[in-house]
């Protein structure tokens, strides 16, 4: 028997009705594992590694014809409602609104989370270091540019650790109130995006002028006023700003992610499937380098990333950066950094968090 309009809206609403009681029950658990949290003496209510497994496990279950990408969405909003009901969390981005770091940010910590912005990455460390916010996101890679030196930098230079890691697919979008591409003259943003779609520039727009700027979203602010102007940016930025999209995808590579990385005063503890990245320097000399990394060898670690950077106070002198699998308390990770620390004449713990899947990972995971 087929039912009325009428009916099935009452239906709906008398669901409705059945999901906020189920909200107001978990609230009341949330509010007891908070009780407990707190009896225990943790550091944080925040606990990323239960959260990516409670939504993991969600997705897989499903729901139906309710889509896999909207479950995880919804239920990352309750969790950060919750979370908010323990202790809001304080969270320092780099901005301004509409960078895709803010787009990772609520991504990681939803939007119930209290947001601040930084203009620049040495600032989002900066408010973190003075407490102003627990948490700070910043870009640390991009799969085809490589590292955020900034980032690198600070974290060399600085006392936070890495307690969480973040991909995220980046699509730029061409941003501009004029209607078609033989009327923009200048191009703004950032130079990781402006490296990102060099190719796709060159071909669509090569006479145009282009200016760096420090984000994504502050390119879309100066186009915003300019109307023969156009920036590189996201989705978010177009709604920030209301600066149309004239083109959509204009990144030089399909499958162009960035990684986000999460700062705090300390790590996480240990899951079963985490990274650990480390900073360390040496003497010169021939071979110095392999036997240097032979303590990571000996131990059978595999590290996914290394790379130098200049050292902070000596010209000429480099420290290196590596990404490791394991984490610092791993039997076999804590040898490799004893190992590590008698070959080196600086190494820095720079923190333990769990494992983000790649993109491919997770393309594959739906």
């Amino acid at each position: 028997m087929t039912q009325s309009l009428d009916e099935l809206r009452t239906q709906i609403n008398a669901l409705d009705d059945q999901i906020l009681r189920l909200l107001e029950e978990r609230a009341q658990l949330v509010d007891g594992v908070a009780r407990e949290k707190r009896n225990a003496g943790a550091a944080s209510f925040h606990d990323p590694k239960r959260e990516r497994d409670v939504l993991d496990r969600l997705v897989t279950k499903g729901a139906g014809q309710f889509p896999p990408d909207a479950i995880r969405v919804v239920f990352r909003e309750i969790m950060s409602a919750c979370l908010s009901l323990q202790e809001p969390a304080r969270v320092c981005y780099l901005g301004p609104e509409g960078t895709f770091t803010q787009m990772a940010a609520h991504q990681l910590f939803g939007l119930a989370a209290r947001y601040m912005e930084s203009v620049t990455i040495d600032g989002v460390f900066d408010a973190v270091q003075r407490g102003v916010a627990a948490y700070g996101v910043a870009p640390i890679e991009n799969a085809n540019q490589g590292s955020v030196a900034l980032t690198m930098d600070a974290l060399i230079g600085g006392d936070l650790l890495l307690c969480q890691e973040h991909i995220l697919p980046i699509e730029h979008c061409l941003l501009s109130h004029a209607k078609t591409l033989t009327e923009i003259k200048t191009v703004y943003s950032h130079p990781q995006a402006l490296a990102q779609c060099r190719v796709w520039l060159a071909k669509y727009l090569p006479a145009a002028h282009v200016i760096q700027t420090v984000s994504t979203a502050a390119a879309a602010q100066e186009a915003a006023s300019e109307p023969t102007a156009s920036a590189l940016g996201s989705r978010l930025s177009s709604e920030h700003h209301r600066l149309p999209i004239v083109r959509e995808s204009v990144q030089d590579h399909e499958n162009n992610a960035t990684r986000f990385v999460v700062l705090a005063k300390h790590d996480a503890p240990r899951t079963g499937d985490d990274k650990t990245t480390l900073a360390f320097a040496f003497l010169d000399g021939a071979g110095s380098l392999r036997r240097t990394l032979e303590a990571f060898e000996s131990e059978g670690i595999n590290l996914s990333r290394i790379e130098s950077r200049p050292a902070p106070l000596k010209a000429w002198e480099y420290v290196f950066l590596c990404d490791l699998f394991g984490h610092r308390t791993d039997a076999s990770v804590a040898a490799a950094i004893e190992k590590l620390t008698a070959r080196c004449t600086f190494v820095k713990m720079l923190g333990s968090y769990p494992r983000a899947p790649s993109v491919l990972e997770a393309k594959t995971a739906k």
